[in-house]
């Protein structure tokens, strides 16, 4: 497989989110990306307390979503929403802006987003010419198409309902 984020998303768990973190993390992703959008900073800071000591229990590194005071106090990396690109246009502004990575999708459809057909590996292989930052491919992915992704130019994969479900 390749390098791999993990996306939460802990609507999808069917059972303890924590528990579901700790599984996660000992299968070792490059790295668990803690994308709870519906959550306040506060109560986001303090889950990411919590997903950060069984992060590094197993030696994964927590990625940070969006709240800049969380990737400060905590010490993580920090994933802004201009990182997640659909297209070269936005995938170029993300990298004048500085981004480490990037993510773009959805490459596949997905049931998380019923209804919207995919942007396809044509449109992943056209972002990833157009920057030098990492891609990373995301939307529908599994194991039997995640070397594709790899084919057309990504660095890795995310995935996000396969690692909510393991």
């Amino acid at each position: 497989m390749p390098n791999e984020i993990a996306v939460t998303n802990r609507l999808l768990c069917a059972g303890d989110f924590l528990e579901q973190i700790k599984r996660v993390a000992e299968a070792k992703p490059t790295a668990i990306l803690l994308r709870e959008k519906d959550l306040s900073e506060a109560a986001y800071l303090a889950l990411a307390r919590e997903v950060k000591a069984v992060c590094d229990g197993q030696g994964v590194p927590l990625v940070a979503h969006r709240f800049c005071r969380a990737a400060r106090e905590l010490g993580l990396l920090l994933h802004q929403p201009y990182q997640s690109v659909h297209s070269v246009d936005e995938a170029l502004r993300a990298e004048k802006l500085g981004a480490r990575y990037l993510t773009f999708g959805h490459v596949f459809p997905t049931a998380c987003k019923p209804g919207l057909p995919p942007r396809g590996l044509d449109m992943l292989r056209a972002v990833c010419e157009a920057v030098s930052t990492q891609v990373y491919a995301i939307g529908g992915i599994t194991a039997e198409n995640a070397g594709l992704c790899v084919e057309n130019g990504a660095a890795g994969i995310c995935r996000m309902s396969y690692w909510m479900g393991i």
